[in-house]
């Protein structure tokens, strides 16, 4: 045997050895996708306060999109709301009499803005909303002597009658329609019983706020309405984040994943910037002359990434509303996002709360069976209440097989191979309680 002929054989084994130590090093890979279907970019639509607008001209036009939103209510004035607005404390003759003697401090700052917004006398609302705004901006004495300011106005009219404070212009929807809106998948949210700065409130007026408005929406919409709240005003505060985040799975306010980057509705998003978090939240809150150009770049810009999730936060629609926003603008804001449903998913709050925590927080188990069967496994310790949302799932395949089928609990079928820059995949859609995936190379 000739040295080229023993050349051309060691090189024929080297060959085939690194084929086959290709093939042996193959290892199936499974990912959760960021968003489902594989899209690059979540949508949120959440609308405050419940005016009459939201349901009556913005909903249809989502509806005719195939989109789905989040309604934070005022349950207060909805006319047949079993809790109403009220304070709860001391006799307000007392407190307004304390109030030409001693002065507001820290020490009962909290008791008098409570108080304050239900006096029969002009202003007592924009008294208590500029002491709340003034005392989270951390300028505590000046929240102080606007209160001063509002019961020496109180005393001079010698106001000791309490009524409702009137936070919402026009007429309410009542809770017939929002049911029927519920069922049609729209997501309802507590936001209060009246709009308050919960800031400054004190214990039992601040819990009254948010716990009746809860045991509202629980009663006429059921216990699953009762994921998400928003405190009003995206109060940040870190004692009214305290009351609201033990009693609701999640806040718009905020959001404590360590994984999630929050830019709230003052902050800046650069669209090129590592954040060095799995997910971005980013807040916008379209006013009445908010550019259609503008509204459209922050679509935009969250298309340049893969890990963003834009929260809409609309007021007033059509003339009703705080900073309403023209019928025709919004409809062409939301046909915008509609052109771009190849690559952007609109989900309620929950909606995608849930699917990210649940990708963030369920592992997966893979087993290889034989040559042509693999068994994947999803686990979570989510509670299955509330985390009940269907994952997107991409699994990477061997050349070789080339004919796939999925099967989990009582659905099985055909899947459709495709291609990346990392190999052959197959993406599909799988629920961690519905137990074990299989997928099956089909040779036959």
């Amino acid at each position: 045997m000739n040295y080229k002929t023993i050349k051309s054989m060691f090189s024929l084994i080297f060959f085939l050895m690194i084929q086959m130590a290709s093939s042996q090093e193959f290892t199936f890979q499974t990912e959760i996708q960021k968003w489902p279907e594989g899209k690059k970019a979540a949508i949120s639509l959440t609308y405050d306060d419940g005016t009459y607008n939201q349901f009556d001209i913005a909903l249809p036009i989502m509806e005719e999109l195939n989109m789905k939103g989040t309604f934070y209510i005022n349950t207060g004035e909805i006319p047949s709301s079993r809790y109403r607005a009220k304070f709860l404390g001391r006799d307000p003759q007392l407190i307004i009499d304390e109030t030409a003697t001693v002065k507001t401090s820290m020490n009962n700052i909290f008791e008098r803005a409570s108080l304050i917004r239900f006096l029969d006398m002009s202003g007592a609302v924009s008294f208590h909303d500029r002491a709340g705004a003034t005392f989270e901006q951390g300028r505590i004495e000046e929240a102080c002597e606007i209160l001063d300011e509002a019961y020496s106005a109180a005393r001079k009219l010698k106001t000791v009658k309490l009524i409702s404070p009137k936070i919402i212009d026009g007429p309410m929807i009542d809770w017939d329609r929002i049911r029927e809106y519920a069922k049609r998948g729209h997501e309802f949210g507590v936001h209060t019983i009246s709009h308050p700065r919960l800031a400054v409130l004190d214990e039992p007026n601040l819990l009254y706020e948010l716990e009746k408005c809860r045991d509202e929406i629980e009663e006429q919409l059921g216990r699953e309405f009762l994921f998400s709240a928003e405190c009003p005003f995206g109060t940040e505060n870190e004692r009214v984040m305290e009351y609201a985040l033990d009693m609701f799975p999640a806040t718009r306010n905020r959001m404590p994943e360590a994984y999630l980057e929050e830019i709230n509705r003052s902050g800046m998003f650069d669209p090129s910037k590592d954040y060095d978090k799995a997910y971005i939240q980013w807040q916008r809150g379209p006013l009445s002359k908010t550019s259609p150009e503008l509204m459209n770049s922050w679509v935009d810009d969250i298309l340049t990434r893969e890990d963003t999730w834009l929260v809409l936060v609309f007021h007033g629609i059509e003339g009703i509303g705080w900073e309403a926003i023209p019928e025709e603008r919004i409809k062409s804001y939301f046909e915008y996002i509609d052109s771009k449903s190849s690559d952007i998913w609109v989900g309620t709050f929950a909606e995608v709360t849930q699917y990210m925590r649940q990708r963030m927080a369920t592992p997966i188990e893979m087993k290889i069976s034989g040559n042509n069967q693999i068994n994947i496994q999803l686990t979570s310790e989510l509670d299955p209440y509330w985390y009940n949302q269907d994952l997107t799932l991409k699994t990477y395949l061997p050349k070789s097989w080339n004919k796939i089928e999925i099967a989990q609990k009582d659905y099985s079928g055909p899947l459709e191979i495709q291609k990346d820059d990392k190999g052959n995949f197959v993406q599909y859609i799988a629920n961690s309680q519905n137990g074990e995936i299989i997928l099956r190379n089909i040779t036959d």
